[in-house]
């Protein structure tokens, strides 16, 4: 399914680096507080609706058209798992007025510039998260997705269509695994899991990258290529640390929570969980400082090669620097001169200025100069 890759970062790619997050956009500064106005950059995408029913023995799939008829496919005493592909057209108002979800969160769904987070209502647990996406041309996408755990229903709003919750759909239709047999919010932990694991997918295309820059780290000929793509690498590293940190104190509120929307059962899970974000932090983290240290080795080579360069050119202007000055001597137009109209007088001045340049080099191999 084809995206519209809106907020795209290439490794290494050419592109400025944003502010993963927005406290309050232009277009809704002066609103009212809870205001359902989309607050992103480019146009949004008509919702996609798309409903998966199921319970250990069973499942089913419906694409609606309106929210209404997805509605009334909502059975309860089964998980129900809603996906919103896309912020236009005001699916997202309908639905979330039906499920009784508080203005300021509907608020915060059609704004994509949120901060990872988590807040605990009495009827639904609410979470924003981060979502990346690879492309073949190895740039990643930034995606926010909402999540809204209600009893036995479970509602995912993305900004455009298509996902990484590919192998989510997959366990529920094979019936593999604990996906039917687990309550709702296995669902919603599922769903967290394979968002996080597409991090280490970002994660592996960066260690190429960064792979490919150490081995060009000394090469003189790559070297403005090199600069403008490891500067463009560590701006990236700054944004995903951004936009994965908060994720990372998500999970781990989610841990300390004692919300009734989370079964016990689902404690080890998100303990992995969480245990998976602090790899993806410390991977970042050892990331930067190795972007860190290939800079700096390219920086001591180029500079390596300056010096010597400047040892070659500080040689020859040594050398040449008597021979200028003999040469200047005998180059006044002075009438009389010593061994001015002597026959023997040039081939005994270019002698001597042999003579004093093997000696200069001499002199410089003793003291290991050259």
């Amino acid at each position: 399914m084809k995206r519209n890759r809106r907020r795209t970062d290439r490794l290494p790619g050419a592109r400025p680096i944003e502010p993963p997050f927005k406290s309050i956009s232009a277009k809704t500064a002066g609103l009212p507080p809870g205001s359902a106005v989309y607050a992103g950059d480019n146009e949004p995408t008509k919702a996609l609706l798309s409903l998966y029913v199921y319970d250990e023995g069973s499942w089913r799939m419906e694409c609606p058209t309106t929210t209404e008829a997805l509605l009334s496919h909502i059975e309860s005493g089964k998980k129900n798992w809603i996906n919103v592909n896309g912020l236009a057209g005001g699916a997202v108002e309908r639905l979330c007025e039906a499920l009784g979800v508080h203005a300021l969160v509907v608020e915060d769904i059609l704004d994509p510039g949120q901060r990872p987070r988590v807040e605990n209502y009495d009827e639904y647990l609410y979470l924003v998260t981060k979502m990346l996406t690879t492309h073949r041309d190895g740039s990643v996408e930034y995606e926010q997705v909402s999540l809204i755990l209600k009893g036995d229903v479970v509602v995912t709003f993305q900004e455009t269509p298509g996902d990484c919750f590919g192998a989510v759909r997959e366990r529920i239709v094979s019936g593999t695994g604990r996906m039917r047999r687990m309550g709702a919010d296995y669902l919603a932990y599922s769903l967290l899991d394979v968002i996080v694991d597409n991090y280490f997918i970002v994660l592996e295309k960066l260690g190429d990258a960064l792979e490919a820059y150490e081995f060009e780290a000394s090469n003189p000929k790559a070297a403005k290529r090199f600069m403008a793509g490891i500067q463009e690498l560590k701006g990236n590293l700054i944004r995903l640390r951004r936009s994965i940190w908060p994720v990372r104190d998500s999970i781990a509120s989610l841990l300390r929570s004692e919300a009734k929307h989370l079964s016990p059962e689902l404690a080890p899970f998100l303990r992995d969980l969480h245990e998976n974000t602090v790899q993806v932090i410390e991977a970042l983290e050892t990331y930067r400082e190795h972007t860190a240290s290939i800079l700096e080795i390219h920086l001591s080579s180029m500079s390596n090669r300056m010096n010597e360069v400047m040892k070659v050119l500080t040689i020859i202007s040594t050398i040449f620097i008597p021979l200028t000055f003999i040469a200047g001597v005998y180059g006044m137009n002075f009438r009389f001169m010593p061994e001015l109209e002597r026959p023997w007088g040039y081939p005994v001045v270019l002698g001597v200025m042999a003579l004093v340049a093997i000696g200069e080099l001499v002199y410089f191999k003793i003291r290991k100069w050259i």
